[in-house]
């Protein structure tokens, strides 16, 4: 496989690669991010993506009841014994009507794309899987990652399974929901919480896995973006192989719109699919890098040539108004994207937008989500308030097919949604109205009543 698969410098002008086992995942000639290359000319590629619909009768095989490595022809950087997998990807994308009225689309036209399904409750473990995966196949014993929460579970949790690494897990002080946090200790990861947010913990980790030769699970990881590639075949799948018009996903560190990106990109290359959809990136206000840099500031990809002394600019300044990120949408608070020039490149790829949305809009998003049946965290809700921003701009038309990604369990924020829905205002205020959030839309109030039959059957009846 050596001669078949490298890593390779996102930079077209730089052309650096690295060997597979590498495991800086930073360009050895100018400190870029890599891809995960492939010679495909000389790998076995399916004629057609209905070949995968086959798997599905070998469900006894754990590789093909995999819902990423079923798809292992379009990631073939590993061999079958060295596949770490725990089931994950067994997914579903629904059609969603009621949530298409309320963003203002058609009967037919939406599908929401649900991650919690996973074994830890969110996407990060179609990549979790990948990273495991590769980092087998260079004999780590240790993986670490920095959180703002799902990261951090689904290490855990593949550790815990697998009993093959130690995984160590960096934390900023109070940025970590305890839904996700309680998954991490309860696996029996290492938790380190530093004095700081996601962008410190990420730099610190990424500092000391170089100094202790820790394997790096976060999604500077190319490897982990292999496995977050599957989300798409996944979608392909459930929409008979057709390609919507729309994907949209949450923003946060932006390892899902590079990794989607990747994955139409190279099914095009390879002739099996004829078009490449349209992304839309999500940020929640308190946190709206991309959007700030790709739609206020005019930041493109160039070919590579990004306008680099831009991005640092905005970061200085950042740091001189001490500017912090800040939104109730947990897992995606981050204001450094370490794949920041992965998602130009998606966005140049796929003529993508970026939109930013305010918390109070991206819990109403969420609560119309769970009215549903599909419950999700607030960043999966980022994506339906960013739908409804797009087509009431006209960006996104009506008639369009769009695929909205749910990131995560709607148990991985559980206080935030109680606190949505309380009757209580004092629960209400110590959760979302102290954030910013003054009054909610669809909440499903508890309804009190005393002890007593007769005005419990009334209350009953009176909520016909």
């Amino acid at each position: 496989m050596a001669d078949l698969l490298f890593q390779r410098c996102i930079n077209p002008a730089c052309g650096g690669t690295a060997d597979c086992a590498d495991t800086a995942f930073r360009c050895p000639r100018c400190g870029g991010l890599l891809d995960v290359a492939y010679d495909w000319n000389r790998l076995p590629v399916p004629s057609s993506l209905k070949h995968f619909e086959s798997k599905w009768a070998n469900r006894s095989n754990p590789l093909d009841f995999s819902g990423v490595w079923r798809f292992r022809e379009l990631l073939p950087f590993a061999p079958d014994d060295k596949i770490v997998t725990i089931g994950e990807g067994q997914t579903l994308c629904q059609r969603a009507d009621a949530v298409a009225a309320y963003c203002g689309m058609s009967p037919g036209r939406l599908f929401l794309q649900y991650e919690g399904m996973n074994p830890s409750g969110s996407f990060k473990d179609n990549g979790m899987s990948a990273a495991f995966t590769h980092a087998r196949m260079t004999g780590a014993t240790r993986a670490a990652c920095a959180s703002t929460g799902n990261t951090s579970a689904s290490l855990a949790a593949y550790c815990a399974a697998t009993q093959l690494m130690r995984g160590i897990i960096f934390i900023g002080s109070g940025k970590i929901s305890y839904g996700k946090l309680s998954q991490a200790l309860e696996h029996g990861a290492l938790t380190v919480q530093i004095q700081g947010d996601f962008d410190d913990a990420l730099r610190r980790v990424q500092e000391v896995s170089r100094q202790l030769g820790i394997y790096l699970v976060n999604s500077v990881n190319p490897f982990r973006l292999e496995g977050q590639k599957t989300i798409m075949f996944r979608v392909l799948e459930a929409l008979r192989w057709d390609v919507p018009d729309w994907v949209v996903v949450p923003g946060g560190n932006l390892g899902n719109v590079s990794a989607f990106a990747k994955a139409f990109f190279e099914l095009r290359e390879l002739g099996l699919i004829a078009r490449l959809p349209r992304l839309a990136v999500i940020n929640a206000e308190g946190a709206h890098t991309a959007y700030q840099l790709h739609e206020r500031l005019g930041l493109r990809w160039n070919g590579g040539a990004f306008d680099a002394a831009g991005v640092s600019g905005y970061y200085g300044e950042l740091d001189a108004t001490n500017r912090k990120p800040d939104t109730l949408a947990s897992a995606i608070e981050i204001n450094r994207p370490v794949n920041l020039p992965k998602a130009l490149r998606a966005l140049d790829c796929c003529n993508g937008v970026v939109r930013a949305v305010p918390d109070a809009e991206i819990l109403d998003a969420k609560a119309k989500v769970g009215a549903g049946g599909l419950g999700c965290e607030p960043a999966s809700g980022a994506s339906v308030a960013g739908l409804k921003r797009l087509v009431a701009e006209g960006v996104i038309d009506k008639d369009a097919t769009a695929v909205c990604i749910l990131t995560g369990h709607v148990l991985k924020d559980s206080d935030e949604t109680v606190a949505y829905h309380s009757a209580d205002p004092a629960t209400f205020e110590a959760k979302l109205g102290k954030r910013g959030v003054k009054a909610v839309s669809f909440a499903n109030r508890a309804v009190q009543v005393p002890n007593d039959l007769d005005a419990i059957v009334a209350a009953i009846q009176s909520q016909r």
